[in-house]
């Protein structure tokens, strides 16, 4: 059973946005556009933030995406990586003709390769777009812990996480 998806509305005033769950073939926003909103549905995973980008080859819904926002560049993240902003993609993003929304903060919903630890540190791994609570060549993500309550099914390959504008750093554990 694969984890259930917010339904998130805008907060801040803003009318006429690209809904967060959905793609586009237009631009309807500048690249860094940044939104907050609230997931008013049953799944009640509070705030959130999500910046407006492009997508990439193989982008799909919640692969996990370094993010360069003034230019609205996607690259599914990897190990050995270096990313000064991580999110979560809101919707199948698999060409750089499809724009729309990553999940930069709050209660995300991200790809995981097996089942992933409460409160665990969010790890980089070889499978692009997917993430691991096992160090992988020291690839911490800073601002990244696992909040499944140990929920994620083998086959399921997503899990829920609280994520705070994450990034790398290229170390095997996150300090003080």
């Amino acid at each position: 059973m694969g984890k259930t998806a917010g339904t998130w509305r805008t907060v801040d005033g803003r009318v006429g946005m690209q809904p967060i769950n959905q793609t586009s073939t237009v631009q309807n926003h500048p690249f860094g556009t940044v939104v907050r909103c609230k997931d008013v549905g049953t799944t009640n995973y509070g705030e959130g933030e999500f910046i407006y980008v492009k997508g990439v080859a193989s982008g799909a819904l919640n692969a996990w995406a370094g993010i360069r926002s003034k230019a609205g560049l996607t690259i599914l993240a990897v190990a050995s990586g270096a990313y000064d902003l991580v999110g979560t993609m809101m919707a199948t993003l698999d060409a750089t003709t499809k724009f729309g929304w990553c999940q930069i903060k709050g209660r995300a919903i991200g790809k995981c390769l097996t089942q992933f630890a409460d409160n665990a540190v969010v790890y980089l791994t070889s499978t692009a777009g997917s993430m691991d609570d096992t160090s992988v060549a020291g690839d911490v993500i800073v601002g990244a812990h696992g909040r499944n309550g140990g929920v994620v099914t083998v086959g399921d390959l997503a899990g829920e996480f609280e994520i705070n504008r994450p990034f790398t750093l290229r170390r095997t554990a996150p300090t003080g």
